[in-house]
């Protein structure tokens, strides 16, 4: 399963996939842990909490890789991709309460650390698949955002995506992926990139929520 993305790494830009794997899997915790704490918020029991985790984690990368090609999902074919969310589940059923008592919007700050690894690695598999840039691009915005929207259709939420007070949410992952897949198909590409990227684009949309940062709605339509 790893070995095209591997091998294509490798060749572009001389690194290792492991980055790329260790950012897809810290995204997955990421995302498992802003899904179990909405879980919790919603009052569901072990199984839901448990449920919504996995969707959450596993939801984007599952669509990139079926859009690419690459099955079985990683998600079922590397055990981490299961112990990892799991284990984010376990820490948020036991131990929720720190988590939202110290931190303002919780599920939106994971969902946001989330958002920016995936559309790296998300990105970088497209590019590395072989997929055209704006294909690259939208794969890249896919991964980022898939799992927060199951997540939030599933807890009878409005997606993010879709609210009409919305903030910034795939615009930054756009910008993200972009830099990304430019710098890959320059040769430019590089695990410090990856990361000022992946921190880069949770910047803004904590940033966004903090000041009610929004995309602008058709001219002349309701306000």
């Amino acid at each position: 399963m790893f070995e095209p993305l591997q091998a294509a790494v490798d060749a572009a830009t001389g690194l290792n996939s492991t980055l790329e794997r260790t950012a897809d899997l810290v995204g997955v915790f990421f995302f498992a842990v802003s899904g179990g704490l909405l879980a919790v918020r919603k009052g569901f029991e072990l199984v839901g909490v448990v449920a919504l985790s996995l969707v959450t984690a596993l939801g984007g990368g599952v669509i990139r890789d079926l859009l690419l090609g690459a099955t079985p999902p990683t998600a079922f074919s590397d055990v981490a991709y299961l112990v990892v969310p799991l284990v984010a589940a376990a820490i948020v059923f036991v131990a929720h309460r720190p988590f939202e008592s110290r931190l303002r919007t919780p599920v939106q700050l994971f969902d946001a650390a989330g958002l920016g690894l995936f559309a790296v690695t998300g990105s970088v598999k497209a590019s590395a698949f072989g997929a055209s840039a704006v294909g690259a691009v939208l794969i890249g915005v896919i991964s980022a955002v898939g799992g927060g929207i199951l997540r939030d259709v599933l807890a009878n939420d409005p997606p993010h995506l879709f609210h009409p007070n919305s903030r910034l949410y795939a615009i930054p992952a756009a910008v993200g992926a972009t830099v990304i897949v430019i710098a890959w198909r320059n040769d430019l590409y590089s695990g410090t990139l990856a990361i000022a990227v992946a921190v880069g684009v949770f910047a803004i949309r904590v940033a966004a929520l903090r000041w009610g940062w929004r995309s602008p709605k058709p001219l002349f339509g309701d306000r």
